[in-house]
Order: structure tokens, then sequence, then C-alpha cells
């Protein structure tokens, strides 16, 4: 079990590690860099041989094996982001890169995505060191650049062009599963994710005939764009589960002794009360509209318009997706993708999410694991294409004021100290018997 030096690390280290500015405004604008360094120094002084990889000079990535008793056994990936999404201090509370312990609360950009499971990390296996402790299968650790934008520098880098590096992972885990849900009943909900929708960012292109904005034009731009970006805004999408969702619903319904009827989801998820939140938005795919651009002048109508769209697709719904955008948009607004990646689906019968089940309930006894679909996505995508199959585990205990998927990117970002001891316990027992 983890000692009480590790339950000080993860303290201390989640604090350094949101005082490392690794804020990712996209486009390339980010340095991971220093905190790459910060955990490959943590992971030196644990006897281990961390590799540095860059793709782009500042953007760099922490890779290191430990090795399992039973060389037979498949590797396990363990893995965590170091950029976070940009914050704006007048906004918050506290300076959002302080690493603020106040009333026994760390304060700060990614003290829940993701620097909080990157300290988990690094405080499991120094415990380890510490202790002699050897996981039964190889156990490999990665802490990714980029993971906030395109994980062209991250996650997909290393996956396209170090596949060495994780040669016999076989699962992975990391971010957002095995976090308290408060259903405001007082049952307490530990979701553990198996499966994310797919990323499908998306580019509209209205063209029209520019001219002056006091004459007659049946064909501008800025009509055709704003008539398909409310088409796709509006659009209803149909019901579709996948095995993940449907088991999640089953799960739910009995928990809450409510007939399992997925022939009437939105009733049942009417039923479930707060609980709806875990899978509302993974019971169909989404489309948001989220960015404008068109014009230079008032009195001038451009020739073109420009629109971009948050899409996300359920696991063997891509093709149903491209059709229907199709059809949204219609024949004078063209789209393409601006980023893509898979969507994901992972067993609920494997062992790996067993062991990951047993872990939460031998420190959560009271409280009832789950499994759940990501509505977003993680670096878990990219990985996919080593044939590595992801899971979210980023065990915290949390209290029922604090809303774990509102902290997500959002304003004055904050994790408790007993729930980073609660989760380097529970990610210590996963990996030790994974």
């Amino acid at each position: 079990m983890a000692d009480q030096q590790a339950l000080d690390e993860v303290v201390r280290f989640t604090s350094e590690l949101i005082r490392i500015d690794t804020s990712n405004f996209g486009g390339g604008d980010c340095r991971e860099r220093p905190a790459a360094e910060y955990a490959a120094e943590r992971l030196a002084e644990a006897g281990l041989e961390p590799i540095l990889l860059e793709r782009t000079a500042g953007r760099t990535n922490v890779v290191t094996r430990i090795e399992g008793t039973d060389p037979a056994a498949d590797a396990l990936l363990v893995h965590g982001h170091l950029d976070v999404v940009p914050a704006q201090a007048a906004d918050w509370r506290v300076d959002p890169f302080s690493g603020e312990i106040r009333d026994g609360v760390v304060w700060g950009r990614g003290a829940v995505d993701m620097k909080n499971m990157d300290a988990m990390i690094l405080a499991v296996v120094r415990a380890w060191a510490r202790e002699g402790v050897r996981p039964r299968r190889d156990i490999v650790v990665a802490f990714t650049a980029d993971e906030e934008a395109s994980a062209e520098d991250g996650s997909g880098f290393l996956a396209d062009h170090h596949p060495e590096l994780f040669e016999g992972c076989t699962e992975g885990v990391s971010e957002s599963g095995a976090f308290t849900f408060h259903d405001g009943t007082g049952r307490r909900l530990y979701p553990i994710a198996a499966g994310e929708r797919g990323t499908a960012w998306l580019k509209l292109t209205a063209r029209g005939r520019a001219g002056h904005g006091s004459k007659v034009n049946t064909e501008n731009a800025v009509t055709r764009l704003a008539a398909a970006v409310t088409r796709v805004g509006e659009h209803r999408w149909p019901l579709r589960l996948t095995p993940t969702v449907s088991a999640a619903l089953t799960e739910l319904a009995v928990l809450y002794g409510i007939e399992p009827d997925l022939t009437q989801v939105d009733l049942l998820l009417d039923k479930l009360g707060p609980a709806a939140r875990l899978v509302e938005s993974t019971v169909r795919n989404s489309a948001n509209p989220t960015m404008l651009n068109a014009g230079y002048k008032v009195n001038v109508i451009p020739g073109e318009a420009v629109a971009f769209i948050d899409g996300r697709y359920l696991y063997g719904t891509e093709d149903e997706f491209r059709a229907t955008l199709d059809r949204l948009t219609g024949p004078d607004v063209d789209w393409d993708f601006q980023h893509r990646e898979v969507a994901l689906q992972a067993p609920l019968d494997s062992p790996t999410y067993a062991r990951m089940r047993a872990a939460v309930e031998e420190f959560a006894p009271d409280g009832h694991v789950v499994p759940y679909c990501m509505s977003g996505g993680t670096d878990a995508k990219q990985f996919s294409r080593l044939g590595i199959t992801g899971y979210g585990f980023a065990p915290l205990e949390l209290p029922e004021d604090l809303d774990y998927q509102a902290l997500f990117h959002g304003v004055d970002e904050r994790v408790p100290v007993e729930a980073l001891h609660f989760g380097v316990r529970v990610l210590d027992r996963f990996l030790r018997t994974a």
C-alpha cells in the first residue's frame, strides 16, 4: 500500500507541476519541456531511465518502462498529458498557476486535467522503488505533450514515430475515470471510462458572389453559411447506443430500481435524475457550432464565409455522421475535417476492467462503480493506432460540493488533498495487481 511519503509527494508534485505553466493555446503555442524535465527527474530519482522525445523543440514527451515479473504478460501503458488549457487569472479566486494549497485543497490549472494524475503516477512508481515492488506485467509510463490540441507533438508523434517504446502494450489507462459522482440522493458513483466518442472538428466554407452591401444578392456567402450552421446546430441526432453506453444505462437503471428499457432511452434518462449526466451526451452524435468568420466591412458582401463545428461521433457511426453533414450543409457549403480522431470502444468483461473496479471498491466500499463513455477524447485515440485498448482511470474521491466535470477547463480548478491521497491508494492497488 502507498506509504506516507507517497501521500505527501502526490500533493507536492501536483502543486509544483501546476506552477510550471504549460498552457496550450493551439497552433503549436505551448512549451511542455520544463514539466517534462521535472517528471523525468522524479522518475530518474526512482532508478528508472526516462527518455525525452520531441517532434518540435520544446514540445517534450517522457517515456519509461518498469519491468514486470511475468515476461509472458502483456504490457500496460499508463499515460498522462503535461499541457493544460489556458486560464485567465482575472477570472480566478487564486492565481491559476500558483499551485496554492489552501484549506486542504490544491488550486490551479491542471489540478484535475490532469497534473493530478501525473503526480499520482510519479508518487506510485517512486513508492515502489522504495519498497522494491515490481508489477506483474511491464508498465510503460508516458507523459505527453499537446493533448489539449491536436496531439501531433505528443501521443500522435509517439505512436507514429516511436512505436518500439510501447512494444507489448495491449491496454492503457489515463484520465477521466473512477472519480466520485454524487447523484444528489446520497449515492456515490464511480464511473470508469470504457469508450470515447470520435473527434470531428469541422470547417464549413460557403462561397458566393461578392458585392456592394446595398445591392440585391441571392448568392450571399454569409446567408448560405448562416443557414447551414443553423441546420447543423438545430439537428436532432438519432439515438445510437454503443455497448458501453448500453451497459451504463442498464447498470444505472438496476441501481435505481428502474426497468432498463433501452427502447425508451429518453424516458429512462428522465427517470435517472442527476445520474443521467453520465450518459446523456453519449447516446447520440453531436455537432455544435463554435466559431464564425466572414467579411471585413459592413457595406461589402464577402465572397466567402467560414464556420467551425465541434463534432463528436459514437463508435461505429462515422459514416452516418459524414452523410448527415453532407445533407445538412447542402450544395452551397463545403465542409472538411480540421481535426479528426477515431471513436473508441473497450471491453467491460476484461480482467483489467475487473481489477480497476476492485481497486475502487476496496477504498470506496459504499460506492457504486459503473461504466461510461467519454463525450470527448484523450490520448487513448492516438495510442489506439498501436492496438492499445484505452480506459479512463484517474481515481479521485471528491466531496459533494465539488463538481468534477465542471472543473475540466473551468474557472477555479482545484482538487482536495484527500482526493489525491485516495487516488494514489487506488492507483497503487490497481497497478500492483494489473
